[in-house]
């Protein structure tokens, strides 16, 4: 009876070590200084290649790749692979709570993003068929403001649909939206943004926005590069239909959205 009672004694200390165990494999992960600023470098949410991170850490890429490796196992950050990069990021809001709430022990502002991308193409560009740059990832950021793009119910975590109001004012802009659908292709989804480091509608929602865009010259495509630029027709449009301000002959990026 004895051995009975030790037994399951035992039996509840290894159930709760399992959780001891897992606390400590993550914090030992996130522990390590060169792990640490990995992470605290993604919680302005861009995301950044192993070699940039090399960089942030202080440590050979080749240490880079195996710290990358770890907090990947611990489910701390993703990675999306885009061409021949591979893009890493936080796992998600839970991961950077986690972080805020560490970063409070210590009185030190993160530091920022700063894209070394030309401005022209930061601003806005093309990526394959669709819009990218500054402008992409803010067009994307309204729609999801608006409540038209929503996260499709899929096994994608970065596929998107439009809502009714959304397909109604897809529609409006001269968009089938249901034969959109019907192409042989993703319908839409979330492109990491190449400088911004942030989504843009990339699939075939995006590749026919692109096309309503250019068809009604709204914006226009550069000859010599993937760069476009808002003509003063579209910055009438974007203005009234999005909400979205685009102020001509701006050197640095002129587009932002009003709020309300």
């Amino acid at each position: 009876m004895l051995l009975r009672e030790q037994f399951a004694y035992h039996q509840t200390m290894n159930v709760e070590q399992l959780d001891e165990i897992a606390v400590s494999r993550i914090a030992g992960a996130i522990g390590e200084p060169a792990r640490a600023r990995m992470l605290f470098c993604l919680m302005d949410g861009h995301s950044r290649t192993s070699t940039e991170l090399a960089i942030v850490a202080d440590v050979a890429t080749s240490t880079a790749s195996a710290h990358l490796n770890r907090l990947k196992a611990e489910r701390l950050v993703k990675v999306i692979t885009q061409g021949k990069h591979r893009f890493y990021s936080l796992d998600g809001p839970k991961v950077a709570r986690v972080l805020e709430g560490l970063s409070v022990l210590v009185d030190q502002p993160r530091r920022k993003f700063v894209p070394n991308t030309p401005t022209r193409l930061r601003a806005a560009r093309v990526c394959y068929d669709h819009m990218a740059g500054h402008l992409g990832v803010l067009l994307h950021d309204r729609f999801t403001q608006l409540g038209w793009l929503t996260h499709a119910s899929t096994a994608d975590d970065d596929s998107y649909d439009l809502s009714a109001t959304g397909v109604a004012a897809f529609e409006t802009l001269g968009i089938d939206v249901e034969e959109t659908r019907r192409l042989r292709r993703r319908f839409a989804y979330a492109c990491l943004d190449w400088s911004e480091r942030r989504p843009h509608i990339g699939g075939a929602l995006g590749a026919a926005l692109l096309k309503v865009a250019l068809k009604k010259r709204w914006v226009s495509q550069d000859l010599d590069s993937r760069a476009i630029r808002v003509t003063n027709a579209g910055r009438r449009e974007l203005s009234v239909r999005f909400g979205v301000e685009v102020l001509a002959n701006s050197a640095s990026l002129p587009y932002h959205h009003r709020t309300g």
